[in-house]
């Protein structure tokens, strides 16, 4: 079994009690138990241990030996278990620094909606990345006003889980994307047995309007026969005032979510949708308590509509009373509800979470190299190779075959791969007119709505149109190899991630460097890609013009054929050389836009010509 050292982010400050804490908490401390090493971070009320966190990271001396707590940043004094807690501006720093200097295979981001910890982390990561979504509530903010963004932001997730159905379904309405649904464990409790008053909880784990509809449901409870209430919460700094008949019957008291697992007959649920405690009631199920619990979509689902515990409508207290007094009056009904339902061992969830983490890691190319090949190459000569340009049998580009050829020469270059867009006559045309150059015959094709793939060492054109699958195995029939351009320049049409994803054991190189990209981000984002699953690296000038040939190149040794690339493409060097990309790109628009049709030809010839004699004073 594979080993993994990684990171599980949490937005919560670590001394907070929630369901995403205690998810972290529990897996953490299992994954260790099979030999993983993990690190929590997460932010904290502990001065002394943001302070000592801070050092390690800074000094490069975090440890990943088995289980540590990071607490990377204060909280603000005003905070909620229920709410991310704020974190002061340095903490991306921190987060960037623990993540340069220290290597996971995985970062494990929880509920990872800016502004929070696990947000830095996912920005800052170049691990495999997996995404848990534990709420069922809507983010307004991240739904409704910055989408388009958090999509692009979430688009860095390799995996993705949620903790339940409604969470799955909210999720893949707003950012669509395959969830793997993976619920919480249950927490073991002790069997009790059923005596004296009906003992009914409440656990202050929902918002405060849960709290006074359940307050308000005692005061119209009757008498007799005789129960007794406790509210239990984290703590109390001031007690609601009770009726002196409800005093004696009625309890405050401070503890665990799940202490009243172990006595109590009756735990309420009262919420209104906008703080659930669903973790909670899946141990209620689990136990022998009777869960009453608000008709949302999410408890109905733990429920099984009902089968497994008493329902009422959201706010609707007579009903509420009217359930609980069933309870009270009714013994068999605490029975028939409260028989123990599945249990999920917290064990199963680490499997769950391991086979999603082999799943991931399965995806890196580690293990493809060919020893005996690369041993052939080792006394190659090294030549100078740009792997992506094109020429005016391409529809945005206007330089000659003749001309790319001389001046590629002129530069030094000793192979270059002509890649025009859905065409593939240039290339040939290059190949048959090269001298003393090697011309790698390639097209850049653009599938129907997934973005740019371009196929190396191919020998006829591939229609443009098709889908990504079907472009890379028309570029495999014919013996060449899948090369994926610009990859997350958002500016052009590029395969979206989830898409990439699903082809990419087929794909055999990637562009990490494109001197055409506006945004350098852009082409950061293509390497933290190639680097986290291990893929051969790739770099071109996309030349239009032929002041950019050359702009970038790879020193590699010399090849014969695609497998010899392939694997002299591995241990190859990028070489960038400074060209103004407002430069070249107004000479593209002047080559191709600004200038007449007749004067354009004009201008080929003379470049043709140019090109001609200059080969005949070098021959």
């Amino acid at each position: 079994m594979r080993r993994y050292t990684i990171a599980q982010v949490s937005p919560y400050a670590w001394e907070d009690r929630n369901d995403v804490n205690a998810f972290v908490r529990e897996t953490s401390e299992r994954l260790v138990e099979r030999g993983h090493e993990v690190v929590v971070v997460a932010p904290s009320h502990s001065l002394d241990l943001v302070h000592s966190s801070r050092r390690a990271v800074h000094g490069g001396e975090v440890e990943v030996d088995g289980l540590h707590v990071l607490g990377v940043g204060e909280v603000l004094p005003f905070r909620s278990a229920r709410r991310p807690a704020s974190v002061p501006v340095d903490v991306a720093r921190t987060i960037e620094e623990l993540l340069e200097k220290t290597t996971f295979d995985f970062v494990h981001v929880h509920e990872p909606f800016a502004p929070s910890v696990p947000a830095a982390a996912l920005r800052h990561s170049r691990a495999l990345n997996v995404g848990s979504f534990h709420a069922p509530t809507e983010r307004l903010i991240s739904t409704q006003v910055a989408r388009r963004v958090v999509e692009l932001f979430f688009g860095r997730l390799d995996a993705r889980t949620t903790a339940w159905p409604t969470t799955r379904e909210l999720m893949a309405r707003w950012f669509p994307a395959p969830y793997e649904l993976m619920p919480p464990g249950t927490t073991e409790a002790a069997p009790h047995a059923r005596s004296g008053p009906v003992e009914i909880a409440f656990v202050a784990d929902e918002e405060r309007a849960a709290q006074r509809l359940f307050l308000r449901a005692l005061r119209r409870l009757p008498m007799a026969p005789p129960w007794r209430a406790t509210l239990i919460a984290d703590e109390w700094r001031t007690l609601p005032l009770l009726r002196r008949d409800l005093a004696d019957r009625v309890r405050f008291r401070t503890g665990t979510e799940t202490e009243a697992l172990d006595w109590a007959d009756v735990i309420v649920f009262a919420s209104g949708g906008v703080a659930p405690a669903p973790a909670l009631l899946q141990n209620v199920v689990a136990a022998q308590a009777v869960p009453v619990a608000s008709r949302l979509p999410l408890y109905e689902d733990i429920l099984e509509d009902g089968e497994r515990g008493l329902l009422f409508e959201p706010g609707d207290l007579e009903i509420l009373v009217a359930q609980l007094t069933r309870l009270i009056e009714q013994p068999e009904l605490l029975e028939r509800f409260g028989a123990p339902g599945p249990a999920r061992p917290w064990s199963t969830v680490v499997d769950e979470l391991e086979g999603l983490y082999d799943r991931v890691a399965a995806r890196r190319h580690d293990g493809r190299a060919n020893g005996a090949l690369r041993q052939r190459l080792e006394d190659r000569p090294l030549i100078d190779v740009d792997l992506h340009m094109h020429t005016d049998h391409s529809g945005d580009c206007a330089t000659p075959v003749e001309a790319l050829l001389g001046e590629a020469k002129a530069r030094g270059l000793g192979a270059i791969a002509v890649t025009d867009h859905n065409e593939i006559s240039g290339a040939l045309d290059a190949r048959d007119k090269a001298e003393g150059i090697k011309v790698i015959v390639g097209e850049e094709v653009k599938t129907a709505d997934q973005g740019e793939v371009i196929g190396l060492f191919i020998e006829e054109k591939i229609p443009r149109g098709g889908t990504l699958r079907e472009v890379i195995a028309e570029i495999k029939r014919q013996g060449g190899l899948v090369y994926v351009p610009h990859p997350f320049d958002r500016l052009h049409a590029v395969p979206d991630y989830p898409h990439l994803l699903e082809v990419l054991d087929d794909v055999d190189a990637i562009e990490v460097f494109n001197p055409r990209v506006a945004i350098s981000s852009f082409n950061e984002e293509a390497v933290r890609f190639a680097e986290k699953y291990r893929m051969v690296c790739g770099a071109g000038s996309d030349a239009h013009v032929t002041a950019g040939l050359g702009s970038v190149r790879i020193r590699m040794r010399d090849f014969d054929g695609p497998q010899e690339f392939l694997e002299s493409l591995r241990d190859a060097d990028i070489i960038r050389k400074p060209a103004s990309l407002v430069y070249v790109q107004a000479l593209k628009f002047l080559q191709t836009k600004a200038t007449p049709t007749g004067a354009r030809r004009a201008a080929k010839e003379r470049r043709i010509r140019r090109a001609e004699r200059r080969a005949a004073r070098k021959s």
